[in-house]
C-alpha cells in the first residue's frame, strides 16, 4: 500500500530509497537530463522511487532480480540494465544469481537477450573489478525426466497439458519446453524457486504477450510459496519499466488466478 504517501516528501523518500540501491547512478541520471528535461529527472526519483519502489510487500533483492529479469527479456535497455546490475549487486543480490536470472529470459524471451544481458554483467563485473569464476552446472540423467520433475512442483499435470496441446502440430515442442526450460534451466542450482518465479512473473509482465504462461506462472509462484502480495508487488514495479498497460494486465491476469483458487 501507499502507506505514509503524501505525508512524505516524495522526492526525498525517492532520493533515500535510490541511495539504497546506487546512489551514484541516481546522480548520474539526474545530472545527464537537468539540461533538457529536469522535470523528467523528477518525475524518476518521486513516482519510481518515492512511490513505487518504496512500497512493502517484497525486498530490495527481490524487486533488483525482477528489475534485471524485465530489461533482460526486454532487451531494449541496455544502459539501464547495467544500472541495475549494479543496484542488484548493492543490495546483496550475488552474482551467481544474476547469471541464473539472466540464464533463465532465454527461455521467455530468446537467447539474443540473454546473451546481450550476460554481456551486460560482465562488463560489470569488469568496471566493479570483480573477479568471477564460474561453474559449469551439468545437469545428471535424462534431461526430459528431469524437466518432468521440475515442471512437476509448479503443476504436476501441466506435462499432460502440454502434450495434448501439441501432439497434432508440433509434438516436439513439448520436449523442447521441458528437457530445455526445465530439464536444462529450472534445475539449476544458485536461484531459490521463489526467485525464479519473480523473475518470471517480472519478464513476462513486461513482455506483455504471455497472458496464459504469466497466470501460469502466478499460480507457479504461489504454489512455491510467494504471497499474493510478493506478487503483485511485483507487477505493479513493472509499471516504472514497461508501463502502464502492462501493469494493468498484469494485475488483471493475476485478479483472474486468484478468483479461480
Amino acid at each position: 500500500m501507499i502507506g505514509e504517501g503524501d505525508k512524505v516528501d516524495r522526492y526525498s523518500r525517492g532520493w533515500e530509497k535510490l541511495k539504497e540501491i546506487d546512489g551514484e547512478a541516481g546522480e548520474a541520471v539526474v545530472e545527464s537530463l537537468k539540461d533538457i528535461a529536469p522535470d523528467l529527472a523528477r518525475y524518476i526519483i518521486e513516482f519510481s522511487f518515492g512511490d513505487i519502489y518504496s512500497r512493502t510487500g517484497t525486498s530490495l533483492p527481490e524487486k533488483e532480480i525482477a528489475v534485471v529479469a524485465a530489461l533482460t527479456a526486454m532487451g531494449n535497455a541496455a544502459p539501464q540494465l547495467k544500472v541495475h546490475i549494479h543496484g542488484a549487486l548493492n543490495v546483496g543480490v550475488s552474482t551467481e544469481e544474476l547469471v541464473e536470472v539472466i540464464l533463465q529470459m532465454s527461455s521467455y524471451s530468446g537467447f539474443p537477450s540473454a546473451i546481450n544481458g550476460i554481456n551486460t554483467l560482465k562488463d560489470v563485473l569488469q568496471e566493479m573489478g570483480v573477479e568471477f569464476q564460474p561453474v559449469l552446472q551439468e545437469g545428471e540423467g535424462d534431461r526430459f525426466a528431469r524437466g518432468k520433475e521440475w515442471l512437476g512442483i509448479l503443476d504436476e499435470n501441466q506435462v499432460q497439458v502440454l502434450e495434448e496441446n501439441f501432439r497434432d502440430v508440433a509434438p516436439d515442442l513439448t520436449e523442447f519446453v521441458v528437457s530445455f526450460g526445465y530439464g536444462d534451466i529450472y534445475s539449476r542450482k544458485n536461484l531459490d524457486p521463489k526467485m525464479r518465479q519473480i523473475a518470471t512473473i517480472a519478464a513476462l509482465t513486461a513482455m506483455g504477450t504471455a497472458q496464459p504462461q504469466l497466470a501460469f506462472h502466478i499460480r507457479a509462484g504461489l504454489k512455491v510459496g510467494l504471497s499474493r502480495e510478493e506478487i503483485v508487488e511485483t507487477i505493479i514495479l513493472m509499471v516504472v519499466y514497461a508501463g502502464f498497460p502492462a501493469a494493468i494486465n498484469g494485475i488483471n491476469t493475476a485478479k483472474e488466478v486468484f478468483n479461480s483458487l
